[in-house]
């Protein structure tokens, strides 16, 4: 709903007073009729108008749409008759259509029936009493009164329950027995007329002694529809109805009251005549009050009088007319009040981060509202809130123990009590419960936006990604004062998803500005592994017990006190047996969720209740299970357990019309329902799953997800209770997440009829002729996405999005998975339009966590549907890890350009479609409906594929990268040459670029734990520290003492430490010195480190290592200071390792002894543990592993290994002629270490060597770089198993462990950078040049045919161009020029012509015009010389002077040369030309050039030299026939000129200001497409000349270098800055035979591929059994039992049970 600018303030500042209701996502509608005279309206509407209205709610609005029609679809006599649940119900439906609805929320249906008018279910027993008495003073026997009704001692005041009706006619639900049960029926009937004509005549003596008002009187009379017409229209306020409210009124003229059964039906009988009390109060109430209601507030009313016909009155058949005008009229005005509601709406991003604050104001009001007790506990809250501590505060417990209810109460009392007059900023997010408190990035990227909206700060400063939104919103947290404080309160972050570190905390401030406190609670239960983890990271990074509190059970005494409290808030008490029942239950457990648990279930007893009616369990699992069986037993199993476990089974939660549409399709249940009898429509009535609903109150909450009101439990102890009770067995789950996968593939949706099959208990009652039967469902169709009338994209479907994939995981559908999701085209093209990138990789993630692959041959049965596949394997892991990792490489390109994702898929995973169906299945849709978001498809493999054991390569550093470091979450790395690059590790992309411009190389580098900060020192001692979020920077130059160097660095979140030989500087963060210390043991600094960098920001505690400085007199000093206290001093010789806290070293103890001790740091002592195994080498490095389980020696022929926990060690030796060397003392070759420490890899000279650590044994050598290895890195974290290596070369690689042994897919390339390239289309070959050599490729394949160059040595090629045959290069290679025949790849021609500027052939290749220049700047002269081809005999040459060279042009005719030279121009007298660029001949025009300058393009007669006209704004671009040109200027646009006119005739890119940079625009060379190339987006655009449409926006990897088309036009070649050459097909997907031309394309057809993976047919085999499709069943049941036989069976590393359904999402 709209909210007033004050409102949004109120809920951005946190403000828990006045909060508005939540905005809903749902349009649901309580229509009110009596229960047969609208029924052909009713039943039409439910038919035809609902689907239609449902559908245009989703396409146009993202909508649910729900109707609440009480008495559609549902029998007579049921259970809701039985406990007298009728008006209740219906109160509470209106109430929840009224709260929750967008739009309309009533709409009544008044004809000429009153309707059913039931006695009170509940009366004050004082009232009973007063009626009562009245009845006996009149004489009346009141026993049937006594008899029905019951005092309620237990509610207060005590009240009179109606008993059900089964209790004294035990058969009136009796289906089983129809006599029995229309026997009781009948009593009833008669029992409850006599009861309302004592009720009425007791009110009304009541009323006329002015005992009753009229409103009591009149309640004992009142009809359920009048009450509900009373309840949604006639008692709300006047301007309310107008926008919610419809009523239609019916007149039904002439009513055949001979036919009294026929008449009933639509007009109140008693006696066989008309009820005229009845149609009294009816005819008051509609004509009347609820009419004048309406036209007073012009309201939607509209009054319909029609005839009785024929025998039946009323019949589609004859009042055909009514009907239609009828459901056009509801159908427009419902619409009309949606779009109304609509446009309200506020739908902004800010408007949906006001709907995500909201939902958690409102849970945290919830909580605070059933809160009691807990004083000690909120004490030490508020001695945190109001103390002095920078630290955050951590509350922990279990499941259920009351945790964000004490959170809650915290933000509550820290808002209102704890810090007035202060007006904090509260922001209370309760982590799982809305999309964007789930996952890490979002949740920080939401507390940003609401800090950044208090503060007026711009929201499109904060960063998307973790870990610049973690430093940012440090930066936020300093904006608090003591008037405005901020106040974070996160509860359930162990339930975060997204956070890449192992430690899933480390995202959290340690420390915390003043004025700011953060609260979080994480769940912890001891013996429980991965519930204890979290808990013990944050105790390790917290390092204060005082920050932590554990959240306990109530205890027996604070939970009888809460329990009175809460029985006392619901106006409920017990009797003494019930109260000591509650007590022996408490005594079992006091966990405040069994505490709620038991008050539900108490609530429901009345005080006369039998004692085996008042049970209670021990413990929450048990409690839960009673609420679902009395809930089951009440409602019936199959509908209740089936609702249940479809809640159960969603990822985010259900909608209310989902949970409808699943039952719908659900003939079991259906089945169930309707056994005796037939429903108008099979769908399951609205009523049912209303029922059951609200006997589960405050058990199922109300959330956002996917734009849509969504259910889900409250608690995830309800969740993972349902999933036992519900989830037995794989068969289980393959049923409910496969009707929940068809519903959102839409396999029965959108009128598609569903099969069934009758009972033969129905075919026997309703006269069946065959049990096989199909009906439209009416649940909706799924598209990908929503378009209106006019093909416009409206929305996306989220809900498939978000459900389709993870139903699909868990119910066994692989091939379903695999077809429709993660190797589908248009699935991943639109999701990746719809949300971002993560989003998509989480289907990816979840697929490998918790697909079971094929790992065993199962014996079974063979049938003619079912066979064994003996040849399976399984390699789909891979496979979709090669997707997934093919969308993170093109991620940053996909962000802006989603229509590329067919070229990334294509270019990158080309060479797996030989082995894998999937990938093929994925390319050729690519291929085929890709074209259409771009038609530049790659023509073979041309970007680097994941899978094998190069991840990828970093590049863009123009010198060595001698340091380079990962920030702490593993997402960046940092390195330095002489300017910062910071390249995103998931994406391989470089996200940040700063050249600080300093002499030298930076050598050394390190990163501030928070990653904000980086600081890099020289080869000339200078140092810079860098803000990586803004890139500012500072330099500082050489601080240290005289003749000292800078030896390293130490970077803490608020200091720099800058140290030397004997000296340390300490500086501020702007480069401010602050200190200085000296080195107060002779010798010099081997390192300086500070403890555990992410806790601390001050020097109180560190170590220095110092040596002697002498290699002949290795003695190493170790000092280490603990909180300003100061250890003994240690010493060492030849080497030290130290872990990371410094309380445990490694060292050898003296000179030339080599055996390694381990020391430990204790009180203040390093004290000897041990002696390693014996080593007798030399070491020249002592270090650790990165997860410090090993301390090795590296050695002059290899490694030696100590595992620091046990006796293991092991030798790693070097291959022959491989030798480890000292870089400087006590620093060598590093090794890294593999997951689970199974493989070592150490970096040396160019080559990666790979150890097993089992065996020592050397099982690996790859060739890893051009130049030497640099520095090694591990990246081993979670799921990732990486090193990283930089090089001299210039390049940092990243290496995956798990693929070492893979095969690597090698992409052709130059070590240089293309300069220039030419085609032959008739050959197949592109020819480039680069500096060193001549490349010649087959741009078909993409693979480098050869290299040229004449001198083996020091050749600098400049030009080089092959005729159109493919037969001779004409080349320029150090100052001479040069023929080459590229059959023999032999120069047959060589002629010296220094400083040749441009080659080009004439005379149909025969002959060949190289310009070249001699002379200075000023005074240059150009040489022109023609030879002939391939001979070399020089036909002419002439010579011209200018002052800036211009490429020569030739007439078309060949018959003249035209230069353009400074002299000539003079004498030509056109100086009014501006700087001209180019000149150009035109193909149309043998005797005119065209001279053009940055304005215009000047055409000029060569014959009699004159000016013949300009043509504004022409690039010199033209098309063949020199019809049409191009101007595309460097700012940016680009119109299509009409050059016979001079004027725009089309504008292909409007003139938008993109910056200045250079562009390349074509014509291919059919004239067909225009193709656009621009350096700053590095995209290549292409155009179709005919209409100017734009059909593709191509991203290139690199800088391009040239491009040409073949002269068939199909192909665009490209030449690249990186040395690789590309080529991209121009694939329009309007031109015929475009797509089999792709097919054919050799890249699409590798030896060996097409051989499919199934059964020998082609089938697909999952499991060893053929997979099957719904449609191939005519019934869905025998198509699950196929399914079951395709369940791969559980591996061992988990079983059926644990299928990961998420507790809270």
């Amino acid at each position: 709903m709209p909210r007033d600018e004050a409102t949004v303030d109120r809920i951005f500042a946190g403000n828990l007073d006045g909060l508005p209701p939540l905005s809903s996502k749902v349009v649901r509608i309580f229509t009110s009729s009596t229960f047969t005279d609208m029924l052909m309206e009713r039943n039409t509407l439910m038919e035809y108008v609902y689907p239609k209205i449902k559908e245009y709610c989703r396409e146009k609005h993202g909508l649910e749409y729900q109707v609440v029609d009480m008495r559609w679809g549902v029998r007579k006599v049921d259970e809701m008759t039985d406990e007298h649940m009728t008006t209740a119900l219906c109160m509470n439906e209106l109430r929840g259509c009224q709260k929750y609805s967008m739009g309309p929320n009533f709409i009544y249906f008044g004809a000429q029936k009153y309707g059913y008018r039931p006695i009170p279910s509940e009366i004050d027993t004082a009232e009973l009493e007063l009626l009562r008495d009245a009845l006996v003073s009149m004489g009346n026997d009141v026993s049937l009164l006594d008899k029905w009704y019951r005092k309620d001692s237990n509610k207060v005041p005590p009240e009179s329950i109606l008993l059900p009706i089964s209790t004294h006619l035990f058969h009136f639900l009796n289906k089983r027995q129809p006599k029995l049960q229309a026997r009781d029926a009948g009593i009833w009937w008669a029992t409850l007329g006599k009861l309302q004509l004592m009720l009425r005549k007791a009110a009304k003596a009541l009323y006329q002694n002015d005992k009753f008002t009229e409103e009591q009187m009149h309640n004992y009379r009142m009809a359920v529809t009048e009450r509900e017409v009373r309840n949604g229209c006639i008692g709300m306020p006047d301007d309310y109805v107008k926008d919610h409210v419809i009523i239609y009124t019916r007149i039904l003229r002439n009513i055949n009251l001979q036919n009294l059964k026929r008449a009933s039906a639509f007009i109140d009988i008693a006696d066989r005549h008309v009820d005229q009390e009845a149609q009294d109060f009816l005819t008051y109430y509609r004509d009347v009050l609820a009419k004048n209601k309406m036209l007073k507030n012009k309201g939607i009313y509209k009054r319909y009088e029609i005839e009785w016909i024929g025998r039946e009155g009323l019949a589609p058949e004859t009042h055909d007319a009514y009907l239609k005008e009828f459901i056009n009229h509801f159908y427009k005005n419902v619409l009309k009040l949606i779009d109304r509601a609509m446009r309200k709406e506020d739908n902004s991003p800010q408007g949906k981060i006001v709907t995500e604050l909201l939902q958690h104001l409102h849970q945290c009001k919830n909580n605070c509202d059933v809160f009691y007790g807990r004083e000690e506990e909120l004490d030490l809250m508020k001695d945190y809130i109001t103390g002095p501590s920078t630290k955050p505060f951590v509350l922990y417990g279990a499941g259920g123990s009351g945790k964000s209810a004490l959170l809650s109460k915290t933000a509550s009392q820290s808002l209102k009590e704890w810090l007035a007059p202060a007006v904090p900023l509260l922001m209370c997010r309760f982590c799982g419960t809305t999309p964007n408190s789930t996952a890490l990035g979002p949740l920080l990227k939401s507390i940003c936006q609401q800090i950044s909206y208090t503060y007026m700060l711009p929201f499109e400063d904060i960063p998307d990604d973790t870990v610049p939104v973690t430093a940012f919103l440090k930066e936020l947290l300093k904006l608090a004062t003591r008037e405005r404080p901020l106040l974070i309160f996160l509860d359930s972050v162990d339930e975060l998803t997204g956070s890449q570190d192992a430690n899933k905390m480390s995202w959290l401030p340690l420390k915390i500005p003043e004025n700011c406190k953060i609260v979080v609670s994480c769940t912890y239960e001891e013996g429980n592994a991965a519930l204890m983890q979290d808990l013990k990271f944050l105790r390790a990074m917290i390092e204060d017990d005082k920050q932590f509190l554990e959240v306990t059970a109530l205890g027996s005494k604070l939970a009888w006190r809460v329990m009175k409290l809460w029985m006392q808030s619901a106006g409920r008490t017990l009797n003494n047996y019930q109260w000591r029942v509650v007590a022996n239950a408490l005594d079992n457990c006091t966990l405040p969720i069994f505490c709620k648990l038991v008050l539900q279930e108490v609530c429901r007893w009345k005080s006369y209740f039998e004692p085996e009616k008042t049970v209670l369990m021990t413990n929450v699992q048990d409690s839960v299970f009673q609420l679902f069986q009395r809930v089951e037993n009440k409602h019936g199993w199959m509908l209740v357990s089936h609702a249940l476990a479809y809640v159960t089974a969603s990822k985010n939660g259900v909608s209310e019309p989902e949970i409808e549409d699943f039952i719908s399709l659900d003939d079991k249940v259906l089945d169930d329902i309707y056994q005796y009898h037939l429903p108008p429509t099979r769908r399951i009535p609205p009523l049912l799953w209303t029922r059951v609903r609200s006997d589960l109150p405050g058990y199922l909450a109300d959330s956002e997800a996917d734009g849509v009101c969504v259910i889900n439990y409250y608690h995830k102890q309800f969740k993972h209770a349902a999933k036992k009770r519900y989830f037995l067995d794989d068969t289980d789950y393959l049923y409910f997440h496969s009707y929940m996968s068809d519903y959102f593939l839409g396999t029965y949706g959108g009128g598609i009829l569903k099969p069934f099959r009758y009972t033969e208990i129905q075919k026997h009652t309703f006269g069946l002729k065959s049990k096989d039967d199909s009906k439209d469902r009416q649940v909706p169709a799924m598209p990908l996405a929503y378009y209106n009338r006019q093909g416009k994209l409206t929305r996306y479907n989220l809900r498939k999005f978000t459900e389709l994939p993870f139903q699909l995981v868990r119910c066994f559908r692989y091939k379903d998975l695999y077809d429709n999701v993660l190797f589908n085209y248009q699935w991943l093209y639109n999701k990746m339009c719809a949300l971002p990138l993560p989003e998509v990789l989480c289907d990816f993630e979840d697929a490998i966590k918790n697909i079971r692959l094929d790992r065993h041959k199962i014996p079974i049965v063979s049938s003619k549907n079912i066979r064994i596949d003996p040849h399976k394997t399984d390699t789909i892991h891979k496979e979709i890890s090669l997707v997934a990792d093919s969308l993170r490489l093109g991620g940053a390109i996909l962000k802006y350009y989603p229509g590329m994702l067919s070229a990334q898929l294509v270019g990158r995973l080309l060479p797996e479609i030989e082995t894998s169906d999937n990938i093929r299945n994925l390319l050729r849709q690519c291929d085929e409906e890709g074209i259409k978001q771009n038609a530049l498809v790659p023509t073979y493999h041309c970007m680097h594929t994941p899978g094998g054991p190069l991840k990828y390569s970093l590049e863009g550093h123009q010198f060595a990268i001698f340091a380079m470091k990962l920030t702490s979450d593993n997402r960046y790395i940092i390195s330095v040459s002489n300017k910062f690059l910071t390249f995103d590790v998931v994406t391989s992309d470089l996200a940040r670029q700063v050249y600080p411009k300093v002499e030298g190389l930076m050598i050394g580098l390190e990163l501030s734990p928070d990653n904000k900060f980086a600081a890099a020192y020289t080869n000339n001692n200078q140092t810079i520290l860098l803000n990586t979020l803004i890139s500012e920077f500072f330099i500082i130059d050489n601080p240290l003492g005289e003749g000292e160097t800078v030896l390293g660095l130490v970077l803490l979140d608020t200091h720099l430490v800058i140290y030397g030989q004997h000296t340390w500087c300490v500086f501020d963060l702007k480069g401010k010195p602050l200190d200085t210390h000296k080195l107060d043991v002779e010798g010099e600094i081997l390192n300086l480190k500070t403890l555990d960098l992410r806790m601390l920001d001050t020097l109180d505690s560190y170590s220095i290592t110092s040596w002697t400085g002498q290699k002949t007199n290795p003695k190493i000093c170790l000092q280490t200071v603990k909180n300003k206290k100061e250890a003994d001093f240690l010493i060492a010789w030849t080497g030290i390792a130290v872990n990371k806290k410094q309380t445990k070293c490694f060292i050898c103890e003296a000179m030339n002894t080599y055996t390694v001790a381990e020391y430990d740091l204790k009180d203040g002592a390093w004290k000897k543990k041990r002696e390693l195994a014996e080593n007798k080498e030399p070491i020249l490095m002592l270090n650790m592993s990165k997860n410090e389980n090993w301390c090795y020696a590296t050695v002059l022929t290899g490694f030696k290994l100590w595992n620091v926990e046990s006796e293991e060690h092991q030798e790693l030796l070097l291959p022959n002629g491989v030798r480890n060397i000292s870089k400087k003392f006590n620093e060598s070759n590093n090794l890294i270490l593999s997951s689970g420490d199974r493989l070592a890899v150490a970096g040396i000279r160019q080559e990666l060597l790979v150890w097993s650590m089992s065996s020592g044994v050397l099982v690996k050598r790859l060739n890893a770089h051009f130049q030497r290895i640099v520095e090694i890195k591990s990246l081993v974290v979670g799921s990732e198993n990486s090193v990283l290596t930089s090089s001299i070369d210039r390049s940092i690689k990243v290496w995956n462990l798990n693929y070492i042994f893979e095969k690597e897919h090698h992409i052709d390339k130059h070590e240089l950078t293309i300069d220039s390239l030419s085609i032959s289309t008739q050959a197949g070959i592109a020819v480039v040049v680069t500096r060193s050599c001549i490349g010649v490729w087959d741009f078909m394949t993409g693979k480098q045919k050869f290299k040229l160059a004449n001198a083996a040595l020091g050749a600098i090629v400049t030009h080089a161009l092959v005729n159109s045959d493919g037969t001779y290069i004409v080349a320029s290679e150090s100052g001479d020029v040069l023929y080459w025949e590229l059959e023999t790849k032999k120069v047959i021609f060589q002629e010296k012509q220094e400083n040749i500027q441009q080659i080009f052939y004439y005379k149909n290749e025969t002959r060949c015009v190289v310009v070249s220049k001699k002379g200075e700047r000023g005074n240059f002269m150009g040489i022109c010389m023609s030879r002939s081809v391939p001979e070399g005999v020089k036909q002419w040459e002439f010579e011209y002077p200018f002052t800036e060279f211009k490429n020569i042009v030739m007439s078309p005719d060949e018959c003249y040369v035209i230069c353009y030279g400074y002299e000539k121009l003079k004498e030509s007298k056109l100086n009014n030309l501006q700087d001209v660029t180019k000149m150009v001949a035109l193909p149309d025009k043998p005797s005119v050039i065209a001279l053009i300058d940055v304005e215009k393009g000047n055409l000029i007669d060569i014959i009699q030299k004159r000016f013949l006209k300009s043509i504004p704004f022409w690039d010199g671009t033209c098309t063949k026939d020199g019809k049409y040109g191009l101007y595309a200027p460097a700012t940016g646009g680009m119109d299509m000129l009409d050059l016979r006119t001079g004027k725009v005739c089309k504008t292909l890119i409007p003139k938008v200001a993109e910056g200045i940079f250079d562009v390349v625009a074509v014509f291919n060379a059919t004239n067909e497409y225009v193709l656009y190339y621009h350096s700053g987006k590095k995209t290549i655009r292409a155009f179709r000349r005919k209409n100017g449409e734009m059909i593709a926006n191509f991203r290139v990897q690199a800088d391009l270098k040239g491009m040409e088309t073949t002269t068939d036009g199909r192909s665009v070649v490209l030449g690249m800055g990186d040395g690789s050459m590309t080529t991209l097909t121009i694939a329009d997907p309007e031109k015929e035979g475009i797509r089999d031309y792709l097919k054919s394309l050799p890249s699409r057809n590798p030896e060996g591929a097409g051989a499919n993976g199934g059964g020998k047919d082609g089938s697909y085999l999952q499991n060893g059994v053929e997979y099957p499709s719904p449609y191939d069943y005519s019934i869905y049941t025998d198509y699950l039992k196929a399914l079951q036989q395709c369940i791969p069976p559980p591996s061992s590393e988990y079983s059926a049970l644990d299928k990961h359904l998420p507790d809270k999402q």
